[in-house]
């Protein structure tokens, strides 16, 4: 891979064409493929940009969902690949393209100290040569896909007749991606879902060939080991592998949030580092007889590659990472948010993210999947939701339905950041004349859920100026708390050369350690499960709660033992490392859990 770094998926729309702004460049970005709405209305833009016919796919057409998918994909990997071309065309000539995919390159990168010596050779036939080897090597940064897993909606007719397991949102997605012409990786977030895990199985493109290469690969994102190894098994007897593990910090990142029991991210790590060559074998074992009925045997494992995410924030824990735990790659999401040539963020939330504050960015119940959500204070998406309570007309318009996962009032789903539910709900809890304190707090546990499906498109339509007559403009966007450090707008390589340490956008920044911001993360995360189980505290959630203390305990002594037995950082002073470490574990010990 040219890059040390990917850009992860970033909401609906931040990311859903961002490939086609830095796949040229060699960097590897993923894309959304929840929304076929958004995916089908982006693909027009896209093609009468490019001055390319455009032929609709209607949402009542069979099979739309994957067909949609399939058709974007398609261009996207088209116009990838006409931009690689036309980049080989060009000259070297310093500021443009051709250049600067070199430039934007690690300066350990082979490619790299071969181009800057290009450049220093005088012109002649010799630095021709030179200059088209370097051609050849250059390739497109890899077109990803994210499915959540989870969301898997089940879809109905016009008469209310189920349409099969094969067209929930989940699996249709999929399809579309094993579809379509892409050479690349289909994420699987949010947990496992056995049926689109064995639906996988349908497809020969996530088969390899006879030289072990795959045309189409897995990756799993998780917070774990325990549970990335209880998927990547899952898989295995099914003969399909597991190419990569994209660990993320349970707290210290953005989009939904997947607290773990208490398990911090260096510890995680370390289980990964410690035991990651028995999980190859032990999974290899498994994978074998099960491929092997499938197609050509191996004799040795596939690659599998381990990368990190979820608040690095500075090039001396981006390569403590890499280097420490003997990772392949890192993933930086919410800052990339700041850069404009990048992702689709509007100048108004631009502004508010390049002057928000630590308090703006904070973990709330907002999403309607009842997962942890990270949200934005000062998003239009928040100032609507309250204004609208306000009016006393809580919820949104549930156009989309991707999130309908209620029953609790109606036969078929509805969304629980919908009109209908809360106002369903909140004529439940009014019936049963409960104590004005405890009314409010499940008020405000209903109404504080928003429409994600499209307050997180919202920015890309504002921003390609393509909003709709009477569609929703407030945005929803789901940073990470690391995001409050970035203070400004950045270019692509301001971005690239802080992450690779030439320049360090924080510098005058105070910001605690990636590590002792995700302890503190999940400090505040078990206070808070103490408040909201204060009145119903079983014996069960007691032990739950005890263990998850015991948990970060062992993870802060795990960290006092890093410290101290490496300079953490080359730039880092160990002492205020130590004194934060000491604060955090201060807090922990202030936590008192009923007997």
């Amino acid at each position: 891979m040219s890059h040390t770094f990917h850009i992860p998926v970033l909401g609906l729309g931040y990311s859903i064409d961002t490939p086609l702004k830095v796949g040229r460049y060699g960097i590897s970005s993923a894309i959304s493929i929840v929304d076929d709405e958004l995916v089908e209305r982006i693909r027009e833009y896209h093609t009468k940009q490019n001055d390319m016919e455009y032929i609709a796919i209607p949402k009542a057409a069979d099979n739309a969902r994957a067909i949609r998918i399939t058709a974007y994909l398609n261009l996207i990997e088209l116009l990838v690949n006409q931009q690689i071309t036309e980049l080989k065309k060009l000259p070297f000539v310093e500021g443009n393209d051709l250049c600067r995919y070199f430039e934007l390159l690690p300066d350990d990168s082979q490619l790299k100290q071969g181009y800057e010596l290009m450049m220093e050779y005088p012109d002649g036939e010799r630095k021709t040569i030179f200059q088209n080897i370097l051609r050849r090597n250059i390739k497109a940064g890899s077109i990803d896909v994210n499915i959540m897993a989870k969301v898997d909606k089940m879809n109905f007719n016009a008469d209310g007749e189920y349409l099969g397991d094969e067209n929930t949102d989940a699996l249709a997605a999929l399809r579309g991606f094993a579809e379509s012409d892409l050479k690349s990786s289909v994420v699987l977030s949010a947990g496992m879902n056995p049926r689109l895990y064995s639906y996988l199985e349908n497809f020969d493109c996530f088969l390899p060939d006879r030289e072990g290469r795959f045309s189409k690969k897995i990756i799993l994102k998780v917070s774990d080991f325990r549970s990335a190894l209880i998927q990547a098994k899952f898989l295995a007897k099914k003969g399909l592998w597991v190419s990569e593990f994209r660990v993320e910090s349970g707290l210290n990142c953005g989009g939904h949030a997947f607290a773990t029991e208490g398990y911090l991210l260096g510890p995680i790590l370390e289980e990964f580092k410690q035991k990651r060559e028995v999980m190859v074998d032990e999974l290899f074992e498994l994978y074998k007889p099960a491929a092997s009925q499938k197609g050509p045997g191996l004799l040795t494992p596939p690659t599998q590659r381990i990368s990190v995410q979820g608040g690095i924030g500075t090039a001396e824990e981006n390569n403590f990472m890499m280097d420490y735990y003997q990772l392949d790659g890192t993933g930086w999401g919410s800052p990339f948010l700041l850069v404009p040539e990048v992702t689709n963020v509007d100048d108004q939330t631009l502004t508010q993210l390049t002057n928000a504050t630590e308090d703006d960015f904070y973990l709330s119940g907002a999403s309607p999947l009842g997962i942890l959500f990270n949200n934005f204070k000062q998003s239009s998406a928040e100032t609507q939701r309250l204004e609208r309570l306000e009016k006393n007309r809580p919820g949104s318009p549930c156009t989309k339905k991707y999130l309908c996962t209620n029953t609790e009032f109606t036969e078929q789903p509805i969304c629980t950041a919908s009109r209908e539910y809360q106002n369903l709900k909140i004529k439940q809890i009014q019936a049963l004349a409960l104590p004005k304190e405890e009314y409010d707090e499940q008020l405000n546990t209903i109404t504080e859920k928003i429409c994600l499906c499209e307050g997180l498109c919202s920015s890309t339509y504002i921003k390609y100026d393509m909003v709709k007559r009477k569609e929703n403009k407030a945005v929803a966007i789901c940073p990470g708390p690391n995001l409050a450090y970035f203070t400004r707008s950045y270019s692509l390589e301001e971005m690239a050369m802080h992450i690779y340490g030439k320049i360090d956008l924080l510098k005058t920044v105070q910001r605690p350690n990636m590590f002792v911001k995700e302890i503190d993360l999940y400090i505040d995360y078990l206070k808070t499960d103490i408040q909201n189980h204060i009145k119903d505290l079983t014996e069960k959630k007691k032990r739950s709660l005890h263990k998850f203390k015991s948990q970060l305990q062992e993870g802060l002594n795990y960290y006092k033992g890093l410290f101290e037995q490496l300079p953490w950082q080359a730039t880092a002073n160990v002492e205020d490392l130590f004194l934060a470490l000491t604060t955090s574990e201060n807090k922990l010990n202030t936590i008192v859990i009923a007997d």
